[in-house]
């Protein structure tokens, strides 16, 4: 018998209150066993939310060019600013932000908006009330647990104490309603909204700053899906009057340039946004990054400054289209099935909904009969139940036979 060795550590009481693994990893492990049971079945992802079409040729030569430059003594180049680099810092100011009133001091580049949740809430620590949408990415309401936001879990419901749950839900279009939520420290918001991919307007998005000033609260704001929006839906939270007095914003090159494998983001701390005793929530987040993080990959940074160039935004934009078509045509799709279904016209996910039916029992279905990955609405929280997210990301081809399968499974 093998003798095991265990150290008199104490786990992190924390991290014994999840029920269960990450929704995703999760999702991963069912889709190899079903690939183990249907070794000759195509199985197609409209699961996990990963960028599928090639990184235009202007990008990946800024990068490539940036590699092959550190190989000689003039171009080579150790650590930089953990910061970022000045010159994307400007050019995410100047081009995403516009006349919003953002200076490049208040941008932070990173290696992706989910680590950057994470080192927002440690910068917060563990004394914070918390609110999020439900439903919604569950990075934040993970984070809070391991952060000791939370209390433990609510079996009946699913929810977890000290995290308020606000319903985002078709009968409210998809925006919670303050009159019915307790203040909290922090509002974490997310539009479009990932997994309903509702867009908040511009009137919904004052009433949410009015509602942080109002309680003192601080708002993080997730514009990673903005740049799919169409309409006239504000696609950062600094486009609403006060908001840099009580929101932060996080976002990505992810799904707006393909970045999920080469990893890059950025975080907007205002200079306006103060603690209750008047302290700069951005020096915080300085030291945050200067303690937790040595700065975002040179090479990454060098192709998210050729995607804010005019020809890489103009190739990106080509990218993003190629997205919102197959939404349009997965929207089309369950549509004519007479399936209830939101989103798909500002946002790269559809959120359909099953009546009567619990998440997982429509997961498993599809992906039997299917042979489709798609992610189960519970993960995202009590609200989703009922709810499959459906993802465009995939070539046009495989959306096309996805949408073959789906009609003989629906019909």
């Amino acid at each position: 018998m093998a003798i095991v060795c265990q150290t008199k550590v104490t786990r992190n009481a924390n991290m014994e209150k999840f029920r269960n693994g990450y929704l995703f990893p999760e999702i991963e492990k069912k889709k190899k066993a079903h690939m183990e049971k249907y070794p000759d079945a195509k199985v197609i992802s409209l699961g996990v939310g990963d960028t599928t079409e090639p990184i235009p040729t202007i990008v990946t030569s800024a990068m490539a060019e940036h590699s092959l430059a550190l190989s000689t003594p003039e171009g080579y180049k150790g650590y930089g600013d953990e910061q970022g680099n000045k010159s994307l810092r400007k050019a995410i100011a100047d081009t995403i932000y516009g006349n919003m009133g953002i200076r490049e001091n208040e941008v932070f580049i990173s290696d992706g908006a989910q680590c950057d949740i994470a080192r927002v809430q440690l910068m917060f620590g563990s004394n914070m009330t918390v609110a999020v949408q439900d439903p919604t990415f569950p990075a934040y309401v993970d984070s809070s647990i391991i952060m000791g936001q939370t209390g433990e879990v609510l079996e009946e419901s699913g929810k977890y104490k000290g995290v308020e749950y606000m319903r985002c839900a078709p009968e409210n279009l998809f925006f919670p309603d303050f009159s019915i939520t307790p203040r909290t420290d922090i509002i974490f918001f997310c539009s479009p909204n990932n997994p309903t991919g509702q867009a908040a307007s511009r009137e919904q998005l004052q009433q949410l700053v009015d509602v942080a000033k109002r309680n003192g609260s601080i708002i993080v704001y997730d514009s990673a899906y903005a740049s799919y929006i169409s309409d006239d839906s504000p696609q950062s939270i600094y486009e609403i009057p006060g908001s840099k007095e009580v929101a932060i914003e996080i976002s990505t090159f992810s799904k707006f340039a393909g970045f999920t494998g080469v990893r890059l983001g950025w975080t907007v701390v205002p200079d306006e946004l103060l603690y209750s005793n008047g302290f700069p929530v951005l020096q915080d987040f300085d030291r945050i990054i200067c303690t937790c993080f040595n700065g975002a990959s040179s090479i990454a940074q060098a192709g998210g400054l050729a995607c804010l160039s005019d020809e890489g935004h103009k190739a990106i934009r080509g990218v993003i289209d190629v997205y919102k078509e197959n939404a349009r045509i997965l929207l089309d799709t369950f549509t004519s099935c007479g399936q209830e279904v939101y989103g798909g016209v500002n946002s790269p996910y559809l959120w359909v909904h099953f009546p009567g039916q619990k998440s997982w029992d429509i997961f498993s279905e599809i992906l039997e009969k299917a042979h489709i990955i798609t992610v189960p609405g519970c993960g995202f929280g009590p609200g989703g139940e009922g709810f499959i997210r459906v993802s465009s990301f995939n070539y046009k081809d495989c959306v096309l036979e996805a949408c073959s399968r789906l009609r003989s499974f629906l019909g």
